[in-house]
C-alpha cells in the first residue's frame, strides 16, 4: 500500500512537472492592416522619408484663442492635488503656455534630432534615429530600440540619448556607445493611427520589429517603461532571436504568485524571497499597493471602456488637455506630490518640457486614437491574452524606480522574465524614468549591458 502511495506520489509529482516546466513558446508572428479600407493589392512602399517637426501661426493663434476662453473653477480649500489638477496652479501653468512658452523655440529642439517616417502596415509610421556622433577606432554602436508610453511621448528620450550615443562627453565610459531609434505608438503623436479596431501591444511590436529589420538590424536591444515596457516584453514574445537584450523600468507581472506572496509577504517575506527595501516599498499594502491603486487608475477604467467620449472634450480643449496629462506628471513621479499646491510639477521637470509633450498630443489631435489604446489591450479584461500568460526568454534587465506606482519585486519580475540578470534598486525616481532621471536610468542601461556580455 505505501508502495503504491509512493509510485502514485511521484508519478503525480512528474505529470505535474512536464504540464508546468517553462516552455520557451514564441507569439505567432503574423501579418496585419491597420491603414483605411481594404489592404491594397501591391506591395507596401517600405521606403523611408526624413521628416520635421512644424508649426504655424495659425496654430499657435487657434491655441491661444482657446486658451483664453477657459472656463476656471476655483478648488476645494486645502484641496491640493487630492481632487486632480489644482486649478490654482492651472491658472499659472496656462498664463506660462499662453504668454511666454515659445513652441517655436520647442520645434526647434524637437528638430534637433533627426526624423523619419516609414510605411508598415498601412501606418505612417514616425520615429528619430539618433547615431552617435563619434566612435571609438574598431567598433560598432550597439542598436537600441526606446518605447514610450501614454501620455508620454518620443520627446521623454531627449535628455537619455546624449548619455547613450555620446556618453563620453556627458562624462561616461565610452565602454557602450548605442545607436538609439525612438518610435512612436501608432495613434501617438506623428505615427498614424490605426483606421480598424483591434491594434494592440502585439500589433504594435510587430511593426517596431519590421521598423529594426528595415533599418537594417537584424539583432537589437530594446527598452521601455509604460506600454513601452509592454510593446518591448511582446517583441522579446514575438522574435526572441532578434532581440540581444530587454531592459524594463516597469514590469506588468500581477498573476496568482505575487498576489499570494504579497498578503504574506510582510509576516513572511523573507521566505518569500522579499528583500527589505521590497517590504520598505510595498507595506502597509492596504496603502501602498491597494489605495494608491484605486486613486491614480481612474483614468484607466475611462479609457479602456469608452475612450472617445472623455476624448472628445480634451482635443477640444487645450487646458483640460494640459490638466488632464500633467496631473499624471504630478502623482506619477511621487504619490506623495498630492500633498502640495503645485503638484511638485517644477520639482522634476521644466514647465516648457511638459508643455511641449503636451504640444505633441494637442498639435496632432491623438489624444483619443492614443486613449483607444487602453481599450484594444485592456478592455477585453485581465490574462484574456496569450502574452499575458507567456514568459520571456530574453536576458532582462530591469531598474526598480522607488516611486513607480507599485514596486515590483525581483521575485516578481523573475516570475514572467526567467533570464533577469540584471535587478536594481534605483535611488530615487518614478514612473517617467527616462525624463525625469535620465542619467540613473543610462547608468542601469549600460550596467545590464556589462553584465550580458560578461556571460
Amino acid at each position: 500500500m505505501w508502495l503504491e502511495i509512493l509510485l502514485t506520489s511521484v508519478l503525480g509529482f512528474a505529470i505535474y512537472w512536464f504540464i508546468s516546466r517553462d516552455k520557451e513558446e514564441t507569439l505567432p508572428l503574423e501579418d496585419g492592416w491597420w491603414g483605411p479600407g481594404t489592404r491594397p493589392t501591391g506591395r507596401e512602399d517600405e521606403s523611408i522619408h526624413p521628416f520635421k517637426v512644424e508649426t504655424s501661426d495659425e496654430e499657435i493663434h487657434d491655441l491661444h484663442q482657446r486658451i483664453d476662453k477657459f472656463r476656471f473653477t476655483p478648488p476645494l480649500e486645502d484641496s491640493c492635488f487630492h481632487y486632480g489638477f489644482n486649478s490654482n496652479y492651472l491658472k499659472k501653468v496656462i498664463s506660462y503656455w499662453r504668454n511666454e512658452f515659445n513652441w517655436k523655440k520647442q520645434v526647434e529642439i524637437l528638430n534637433r534630432y533627426p526624423h523619419f517616417k516609414t510605411k508598415i502596415e498601412g501606418l505612417d509610421i514616425h520615429f528619430i534615429h539618433v547615431k552617435p556622433p563619434q566612435l571609438p577606432a574598431g567598433r560598432t554602436p550597439k542598436p537600441l530600440l526606446m518605447v514610450h508610453g501614454w501620455p508620454g511621448s518620443f520627446y521623454e528620450f531627449y535628455k537619455i540619448i546624449p548619455l547613450l550615443t555620446d556618453p563620453k562627453n556627458h562624462g561616461l565610459s565610452d565602454e557602450h556607445v548605442f545607436e538609439v531609434i525612438c518610435p512612436s505608438i501608432p495613434g501617438y503623436g506623428f505615427s498614424e493611427a490605426s483606421s480598424k479596431k483591434g491594434f494592440n501591444s502585439v500589433a504594435t511590436a510587430r511593426i517596431f520589429y519590421k521598423l529594426m529589420l528595415r533599418l537594417g538590424f537584424q539583432e537589437f536591444y530594446i527598452q521601455g517603461g509604460d506600454w513601452g515596457a509592454l510593446i518591448c516584453t511582446n517583441m522579446a514574445q514575438l522574435v526572441p532571436s532578434h532581440v540581444k537584450g530587454l531592459h524594463l523600468n516597469m514590469a506588468l507581472v500581477l498573476s496568482n504568485f505575487s498576489t499570494l506572496t504579497l498578503l504574506l509577504g510582510r509576516r513572511f517575506g523573507r521566505f518569500l524571497g522579499y528583500t527589505e527595501r521590497d517590504v520598505e516599498l510595498l507595506y502597509p499594502v492596504k496603502e501602498k499597493v491597494f489605495y494608491s491603486l484605486m486613486r491614480e487608475s481612474g483614468y484607466m477604467h475611462i479609457q479602456c471602456t469608452k475612450p472617445d467620449t472623455v476624448g472628445s472634450a480634451l482635443n477640444d480643449s487645450p487646458v483640460g488637455l494640459a490638466a488632464y496629462i500633467l496631473e499624471k506628471f504630478s502623482t506619477w513621479t511621487n504619490t506623495e506630490f498630492r500633498y502640495l499646491e503645485d503638484g511638485g510639477l517644477e520639482r522634476k521637470f521644466s514647465l516648457d518640457d511638459l508643455l511641449t509633450n503636451v504640444m505633441l498630443y494637442w498639435t496632432t489631435a491623438t489624444i483619443v486614437s492614443s486613449q483607444r489604446f487602453y481599450k484594444e489591450n485592456l478592455g477585453q479584461g485581465w490574462m484574456t491574452q496569450k502574452h499575458e500568460r507567456m514568459k520571456v526568454y530574453v536576458p532582462t534587465g530591469f531598474s526598480a524606480f522607488p516611486s513607480e506606482l507599485m514596486h515590483t519585486p525581483e521575485k516578481w519580475v523573475r516570475f514572467k522574465y526567467p533570464k533577469l540578470i540584471s535587478y536594481s534598486y534605483m535611488a530615487r525616481g518614478g514612473h517617467f524614468a527616462a525624463f525625469e532621471e535620465p542619467e540613473l536610468l543610462a547608468r542601469d542601461i549600460r550596467k545590464f549591458l556589462s553584465v550580458l556580455e560578461q556571460q
